[in-house]
């Protein structure tokens, strides 16, 4: 599979991305927010970071760079499109998904392993995963607080489109303790923490994370 890697103004995990988009036995193609080519990849990545600066709001103006009318247009004909911290921001700021992400409750920038629970595993990148497994991966941020109104998140919870859950201890303060949520159909995924920084046992958190970047090839080869 080719997974097209996009990089903003200020994306810091655009790189580590692309390695562990390989790692997972994909082909990792570099894709720059200024462009309108897809470059025939089969799926794409928003990483996270800070893209133009996080002025206005995070991803907003991201939202509106060329490659992102792509992104939606694709992603509305059923292309999968991973989210990631400010990529999570950026989909829902290009109203691929819903709610919004705001600043943590405690006002800080946190970092550390995050307990999640994986909840939705019919996603393109969630299949590896087994509904209810509990994963450890890193998580950073200072405005990652999920929100949205009770409607919005009465139907998250109904139609089965929260993806993963904050275990142990809500880094942030989102609501339900909602780490990532997807799209009705199930091909866009936004999700908070980093599963890109957790595909490695030599890098701390161990390797919970690569199955986001192995479901796409499993989803195939099935």
């Amino acid at each position: 599979m080719k997974i097209g890697v996009v990089t903003f103004p200020g994306s810091l995990d655009d790189v580590d991305a692309q390695r562990a988009v390989r790692l997972g036995g994909n082909e990792a193609v570099a894709l720059w927010h200024g462009e309108h080519d897809l470059r025939g990849v089969d799926a794409v990545v928003l990483p996270g970071g800070f893209s133009y600066g996080d002025y206005l709001r995070c991803g907003a103006i991201s939202r509106f760079s060329p490659v992102m009318a792509e992104v939606v247009e694709a992603a509305q004909r059923g292309m999968p499109v991973l989210g990631i911290c400010n990529g999570f921001q950026i989909l829902c700021e290009s109203h691929l998904l819903p709610g919004a992400l705001i600043r943590n409750d405690h006002r800080k920038f946190v970092c550390r392993d995050q307990r999640l629970r994986v909840e939705r595993t019919d996603t393109p990148w969630t299949s590896a995963y087994s509904a209810g497994q509990e994963i450890t991966v890193v998580l950073k941020n200072g405005e990652g607080g999920y929100v949205a109104d009770e409607a919005t998140l009465d139907r998250l919870e109904g139609e089965g489109q929260v993806v993963a859950r904050y275990v142990e201890h809500n880094p942030n303060g989102s609501l339900r303790d909602i780490a990532g949520v997807s799209n009705e159909r199930g091909n866009v995924v936004g999700l908070m923490p980093h599963p890109e920084h957790s595909v490695e046992s030599l890098t701390g958190s161990g390797t919970d994370g690569l199955g986001f970047f192995t479901s796409l090839v499993e989803a195939v080869l099935a």
